[in-house]
């Protein structure tokens, strides 16, 4: 009797605690994407003489919604970022002229998502290295001078050769015209490098290369406009040198391309480059190199 007794507690244990358990319902509430969506893109710099940007790489992104929580912004270049607001400033890093296409998710309630893109051309700068922009500009301005004492400072060898194989000058042996010229680098806040060029009314050419710079004969001092204030357009060298010859960093200079003498030449190597010192080679109209060495003015 007492374990029909106890078999029938156990029972009723059992379904009582059956009758008590009830199904947990969840929910996420209702499904609503983002509607109205609005991006609006603005890259550094763009004017009319810079369509693409500055060369800074810096835009700025904004995005507008109704019914957003988050946007996941995917920047065109591999890059991707979460963001609870709309709005940041993303800088694009590599060199030149690209195109990238913007694409913001924006999620809303319940995982939602509405999708927006955007194509943009963005002008990026090449990173002139530190030590190359401050040995160049004292990091503002610095005046330079042929360095008419050092041997070689005027040189030619063959297209092949990263030394004056050919030809090295001796010291203060070439026209008076090469010697009192002043070339000015100056850089600006977004690391821009500029150059001027007072060449005193003349500079030296090269005979090969007298008629690009409108004029006729043979190696001389020429009447010269040197252009102004230039920026300069560096990029890492596209010569076939080593470490072990040159910095393998290159600038290209606007218009004629003079800096101390013509070639017809307008980029330029640097070799070498202390504080106090530059050696540049030019492959000029004649398709040889061509050598030069400035040093800060005293």
């Amino acid at each position: 009797m007492r374990k029909i007794n106890f078999l029938s507690f156990m029972l009723a244990t059992v379904l009582l605690s059956l009758s008590s358990c009830k199904k947990t319902s969840y929910s996420f509430g209702e499904l609503t994407a983002p509607t109205n969506l609005v991006l609006v893109t603005t890259i550094a710099g763009v004017d009319a003489t810079n369509p693409n940007g500055n060369g800074t790489g810096n835009v700025n992104i904004s995005v507008t919604s109704k019914g957003a929580l988050t946007y996941n912004i995917d920047f065109g270049d591999g890059m991707s970022r979460v963001v609870p607001g709309g709005s940041l400033t993303y800088k694009y890093a590599n060199p030149g002229t690209n195109d990238y296409t913007i694409t913001v998710n924006a999620i809303g309630t319940g995982g939602s998502i509405s999708t927006i893109s955007k194509k943009i051309r963005v002008f990026v700068a090449f990173q002139i290295p530190s030590e190359i922009l401050s040995a160049l500009t004292d990091g503002a301005s610095k005046v330079w001078v042929t360095d008419k004492s050092a041997p070689g400072h005027f040189g030619v060898g063959p297209v092949d050769a990263f030394a004056p194989i050919w030809y090295s000058a001796t010291p203060d042996s070439r026209e008076p015209c090469a010697y009192d010229d002043e070339i000015t680098f100056s850089k600006n806040a977004n690391d821009q490098v500029f150059m001027n060029v007072n060449n005193k009314g003349e500079s030296f050419s090269i005979g090969a290369s007298s008629a690009f710079y409108g004029f006729s004969g043979g190696d001389n001092c020429f009447p010269i406009n040197p252009g102004g204030n230039k920026q300069l357009i560096f990029q890492n060298a596209t010569s076939s040198s080593t470490p072990a010859q040159s910095t393998r960093i290159q600038f290209t200079v606007p218009g004629n391309g003079i800096i101390n003498f013509g070639t017809g030449g307008t980029v330029y190597e640097i070799l070498e480059l202390t504080p106090t010192t530059i050696h540049l080679r030019n492959i000029g109209i004649d398709g040889n190199s061509w050598y030069q060495k400035l040093k800060k003015k005293p």
